[in-house]
């Protein structure tokens, strides 16, 4: 599997778990993961931001860490993958409006490459136009822009993961064990203890 690798887009303020977990975890079942950002380099870091469920209308947020890119946003070609991932918090909002970030998503599912997108990740699915037809879960509060972009938002439970074809999706970090089970098995990984 040591040349099977997948990208994962962030930018800075991407919520710590949903980028952090996601990236040690895809490597360690073996996968190379190119973490990049517009307009960064590898090397360079985006920050974090941890949410939390504390009983307020919405999630709380604080400083999270500082995450560490490891490959060039400019060198990125969708042909060199077999896989997306799109991590959540508030980064999706503004990278949904850079023209290759959108064009790149189109890209992996134009080729029906399973792509992973967790929390606010589905708005920039939502941006590419990807969700018509599809059943998606996303943070309750980006369910209007599922919706508005053509998919059927799935209310399910945060420590659960929804898949639709080529898209495994979830509405929070909870999540991680159903939703990264989901994907890697879409990427057609068979994992046996």
């Amino acid at each position: 599997m040591a040349d099977k690798k997948l990208l994962m887009i962030v930018g800075d303020y991407v919520e710590d778990y949903e980028t952090m977990v996601p990236f040690q975890a895809l490597l360690m079942l073996g996968y190379k993961v190119h973490a990049v950002c517009p307009n960064k380099k590898a090397g360079e870091k985006v920050k974090t931001a941890i949410h939390d469920f504390e009983g307020d209308q919405t999630y709380s947020e604080k400083p999270g860490h500082g995450f560490a890119l490891n490959y060039d946003f400019d060198k990125v070609n969708v042909a060199d993958y077999v896989g997306l991932v799109v991590p959540g918090g508030r980064a999706p909002e503004y990278l949904r409006l850079n023209k290759r970030v959108v064009e790149i998503v189109q890209e992996f599912a134009k080729a029906d490459k399973p792509i992973a997108a967790v929390c606010h990740g589905p708005q920039l699915l939502a941006a590419a136009g990807i969700l018509k037809g599809k059943k998606c879960s996303a943070y309750p509060a980006c369910e209007p822009e599922v919706g508005l972009g053509g998919g059927s938002y799935q209310n399910i439970p945060v420590d659960q993961a929804v898949v639709d074809g080529n898209l495994v999706t979830a509405p929070a970090w909870p999540a991680h064990p159903d939703w990264l089970a989901k994907f890697v098995k879409l990427l057609g990984a068979n994992i046996v203890i």
